[in-house]
Formats: C-alpha cells, structure tokens, sequence
C-alpha cells in the first residue's frame, strides 16, 4: 500500500466518524448550554471543524437535535424493546427496562436531554414534538406493555396504564436532572444505588398484588 491510498483511507475513515464526531459534541454543548444558547459555531470547534463542514452533514441545529436523539436515545429504548422477548416474569422485565432506563440514559450524558426538553420545550415546539413522538411515546408504550402483561398474569395488581409510566418513571427523571442541575453546585449528596434499591423496591412492591415480605426474594 503506498502512502497515497493509506492517507485517501483515512481520510475516508474521518469523513464516515464525522457525524458522530458533531454529534457528541453537539449532545455535550446541548447538555451544558441548552438548545437556545448552543450555536453551530460552538458544535463545530467542539468537533474540530469548520462551519461549513458541519453543514455538509447536518442543515439546522434542529437537525443536529435529531441526530443526537436517534444515535443515542432511540437505541437505547430498543434495547429495552428487546427486553420483552428476553423476559418472561413481568416483575424480571419491568426492572430490567427501568434499570436499562438508567444505565443507557439517565446515568450518562444523555441524561441531560430530559432537563434540556422541559425547560426549553415551549421555545421550540417542533423539537418538543419530536422528541415527545419518538422517545416519550415509545418509550411509555414499552412500560405499558411490561405492566399489562403483569396484570394479565395475575401478578401485578389492576393500575391506570396510561398514566402509570409517567408515575413509574418520575423518580429516574429526578435523579437524572439532580445529576445535572444541583449536583454541580449542592453537591452529589444522593446515594445513586441506595436511591435505586428504595425505589425498586417501593415500584415493585405497590404494584404487586401480594407485596413481598421482609426476607423474600426479589
């Protein structure tokens, strides 16, 4: 191989990492500014490029959004998808998409995106829709349906579906925006796995219809 075919390979190995290159950054700017305060500019010499580069690959910020959802979170709510074939008690189930809830969003930095849509969904409704459509909706119809299968076996008790994914997920969403709003200046004084346990316990326990008693398993 000589070195005019090594250098056009690798120069054709950084063009297909680009995107993801721009996408990381934006999510990082994102997560630290907020959609309204992060401009083009900044997601460009985050990534090591040039405006116009960026645009070669992503047209608007709200393309730039986009992107960074379907690389990071629209996976993420497919591997719980994949749960449900993996998975045949309800209660197995229902931690495992929560849990994988946490460790694939909540724990990284997309965890940062939930607190970015709710203070800045109402400047920019286009992007709240499309995140409501792709990831809430798909992501409460995955809960709903670990929760009916439940019921159907007589081993969570009767609850209101379509209200009980948001009940379900509300505590996960505070520890994530905890994470990335009075950590940084009050301190991590939340104990991530004690907080865990207690909250597993509490979710699986209320929606049983013969709770555990101390000693059982889980």
């Amino acid at each position: 191989m000589n070195e005019n075919t090594a250098s056009q390979r690798q120069r054709r190995r950084r063009k297909e990492t680009r995107p993801q290159e721009l996408t990381s950054a934006a999510l990082a700017l994102f997560v630290e500014k907020g959609f309204a305060a992060t401009k083009l500019d900044d997601v460009a010499a985050r990534a090591g490029v040039s405006k116009g580069t960026l645009y070669l690959y992503f047209d608007s910020k709200e393309a730039l959004f986009k992107a960074v959802i379907q690389e990071g979170v629209v996976p993420a709510i497919a591997a719980g998808e994949a749960l449900l074939d993996e998975h045949d008690d309800p209660v197995e189930l229902l931690r495992a998409i929560l849990d994988g809830w946490w460790e694939r969003i909540g724990s990284t930095e997309l965890g940062g995106i939930p607190k970015l849509m709710m203070s800045e969904a109402r400047n920019f409704p286009d992007v709240a829709v499309y995140y409501h459509q792709v990831v809430i909706q798909r992501g409460m119809g995955l809960i709903r349906v670990a929760i009916s299968r439940g019921i159907e076996r007589g081993i969570f008790r009767e609850v209101d579906l379509e209200t009980v994914g948001s009940v379900l997920i509300a505590p996960l969403l505070h520890l994530a925006l905890w994470r990335h709003s009075f950590a940084s200046c009050c301190g991590p004084d939340t104990d991530v796995e004690r907080y865990l346990q207690t909250y597993f316990d509490v979710v699986l326990d209320g929606l049983r219809v013969q709770p555990l008693r101390s000693g059982d398993a889980r």
